[in-house]
């Protein structure tokens, strides 16, 4: 067999590959074997009919597809390892002469990803994020804790303002007549929190315990029943109690019971240097972006549809375990969101070219750069996943395959790069 590169153009490349008779004809008794068990020729048991008595029957090229797909991926295959191709997808074949006791020729169309030109990516100017950590930051982190650590009690003596937790009845109806699931009895519901339809709960501020008032509403026009979208409602509501939250004092005692220190003074400081490490790693996490941004920026190729298709694959199948862990599926979130798979695709797109651009630009820049991982780096990283998934170092690298070491240090290659464009860029 030969192969030659017929033409080049974008991100396209075709390829004629001629297969040589002798070796077409091989192919031609291999399909044979294969298949003669399919035919039924007069005279002869199933399977038992000669090659040439099956093709008198029904014609030379009866095996030839079947053929076919014996030759081609060896031949194919040869092609791409003399030519160095690394095709992105399955090509797409055309027969241009298949002729008894000729050559066979293939046309192969193949797809390729781009190449990528990457300059004047050092020193490239991006945005430097960073947070400082202001004593208002603190004081919300402590009103967190005394909220987790806050008790409900009654309250007699005023009426009902916001934030405070009400027991209501009520009974919903629409012109004039009650509708299901309009009633409910001693329910629980907090003035602002936006558990009701708009408008219901600021309408019970300033309500007594034992009131009985009338809270008018309209519901959303695009609400959930569609026989009360949009519709005016008129609620009966009785308010049984009403309820604040007391929160603690802030004191010594306080921090001694939600923490692991004795002093307020200590339980600011340990606040302070947990809030200022997210901090920092919020602003360097930003700044990283921003130059991954400014690089990809530089990126101006058309990525073959292939290519954006797999990377939209990746990205569902990580949206779906991310669904998982919420015990749900995308069957479930496409019935809850009447999205379906071709609208989430298209909702994707651009997200999976730049996800790919930005991978096509990091191996570019490593690959230039000359960027390597060692032995002892990804021994690093492989104790690192090891204590995350809690085993031990022996049993989860027994665990893992060739892929899996490819791809965990490609993964540090990948922020190593990073980390070099980072030192390198040019911060305004």
């Amino acid at each position: 067999m030969n192969s030659e590169i017929i033409k080049r153009e974008n991100n396209e490349i075709q390829l004629k590959l001629v297969v040589a008779v002798e070796q077409f004809e091989k192919a031609v008794d291999g399909a044979y074997k294969k298949l003669k068990g399919k035919f039924n020729i007069s005279g002869f048991r199933k399977g038992k009919a000669p090659k040439k008595i099956i093709m008198a029957h029904y014609g030379e090229e009866v095996f030839y597809e079947e053929a076919i797909n014996i030759c081609f991926p060896e031949v194919y295959e040869k092609a791409l390892e003399t030519h160095s191709i690394d095709p992105v997808d399955r090509p797409e074949i055309d027969i241009d002469e298949i002729t008894k006791g000729k050559d066979v020729v293939f046309t192969a169309t193949v797809q390729i990803m781009p190449e990528v030109k990457m300059e004047n990516y050092k020193g490239i100017r991006a945005d430097k994020k960073e947070y400082n950590v202001l004593e208002e930051d603190i004081n919300s982190e402590i009103k967190s804790m005394q909220d987790k650590n806050g008790r409900m009690v009654l309250v007699e003596d005023r009426p009902v303002k916001e934030n405070d937790m009400v027991i209501i009845d009520y009974k919903g109806s629409v012109d004039a007549e009650y509708f299901d699931g309009g009633t409910a009895e001693k329910q629980p519901l907090t003035i602002g929190s936006n558990q009701f339809i708009p408008g219901f709960e600021e309408q019970i501020i300033g309500a007594k315990i034992g009131d009985e008032i009338e809270v008018k509403v309209t519901f959303p026009t695009e609400y959930q029943s569609e026989d009360l979208a949009g519709k005016d409602a008129i609620f009966e509501v009785k308010l049984h109690e009403i309820k604040e939250q007391e929160l603690p004092v802030v004191d010594d005692e306080f921090v001694k019971d939600v923490s692991e220190f004795d002093t307020v003074e200590e339980f600011k400081n340990d606040i302070r240097e947990k809030l200022e490490i997210q901090a920092k790693n919020k602003g360097e996490q930003e700044t990283k972006n921003n130059v991954i941004k400014a690089v990809v920026s530089m990126v101006d190729i058309e990525l073959p549809k292939a290519v954006v298709d797999r990377k939209i694959d990746t990205m569902i199948k990580e949206f779906d375990f991310q669904l998982s862990q919420q015990g749900m599926n995308l069957e479930t979130f496409y019935k809850m969101s009447g999205a379906n798979e071709e609208t989430m695709r298209d909702q994707m797109g651009n997200d999976a070219k730049e996800r790919v651009k930005t991978e096509l630009a990091l191996e570019k820049i490593c690959e230039l750069e000359k960027i390597e991982v060692s032995d002892e780096e990804l021994e690093v990283e492989v104790q690192i996943m090891a204590n995350l998934y809690k085993q031990e170092l022996d049993e989860f690298k027994s665990s893992l395959g060739d892929n899996e070491y490819n791809y965990i240090k490609q993964d540090v290659k990948s922020r190593k790069t990073i980390d070099f464009l980072v030192e390198n860029a040019n911060f305004s």
